[in-house]
């Protein structure tokens, strides 16, 4: 027979918010350590751990009484922090759009007529980051695809226009390797190795 898994600490911290959510009550460390293994099969020894691992997550408050310590949670507080965590998320992605045409632009004036120079060279480092940071985006968008349905609509607008975006920088630089190609008769191998450029380098899809 094979032994039952034990919870991990992220489904010990969402047991303990629906303790706080489900009573929206004033709770003491030791009734939490009452409830929480009998209701949620939370341990009663990781008790204090989750619940301090929430309130500096911001996600539970605690306030201490004369001498006893309370701590409450009320669904309205993790709604509006994953709110404002969701705002937090799309202000990047348009600051990470706004790079992305900027270094589009200054790639494209590169390419003309001139021979590869240090500057593209860092532009398509940047290629890398920005498409990485891009990545990490998506991510966190999953992380909070339940909280707000129509503000994760707008940010996955965004990433959209990201990727056309990206999209149309990685064709300029499919140019700019055909015209260095043919200008100065480089083959792809070495034109890769000589500015970084990834050898699996594509367009992003979805």
């Amino acid at each position: 027979m094979s032994k039952k898994r034990g919870l991990s600490a992220d489904e010990k911290k969402t047991r303990m918010l629906e303790i706080f959510h489900q009573s929206k009550d004033f709770f003491q460390l030791k009734e939490l350590e009452k409830i929480a293994p009998k209701e949620k099969g939370i341990t009663m020894q990781s008790v204090k751990e989750v619940v301090q691992g929430l309130v500096d997550d911001h996600l539970v408050d605690s306030e201490k009484i004369g001498t006893s310590i309370y701590f409450w949670s009320f669904p309205s507080k993790t709604k509006n922090i994953k709110k404002r965590k969701l705002h937090d998320t799309q202000t990047e992605l348009e600051d990470v759009t706004k790079r992305l045409n900027k270094i589009e632009e200054a790639i494209t004036m590169e390419s003309v007529g001139r021979e590869p120079s240090e500057e593209r060279n860092q532009l398509l480092k940047l290629l890398s980051e920005v498409t990485k940071r891009e990545n990490e985006l998506k991510m966190e968008l999953q992380k909070y695809r339940d909280s707000d349905p129509e503000y994760i609509a707008q940010l996955k607008n965004e990433i959209e226009d990201l990727k056309t975006a990206a999209n149309r920088w990685t064709e300029n630089i499919y140019i700019l390797k055909s015209y260095i190609k043919n200008t100065f008769q480089k083959d792809n191998e070495t034109i890769d190795q000589t500015f970084n450029i990834p050898p699996d380098m594509d367009y992003i899809e979805n």
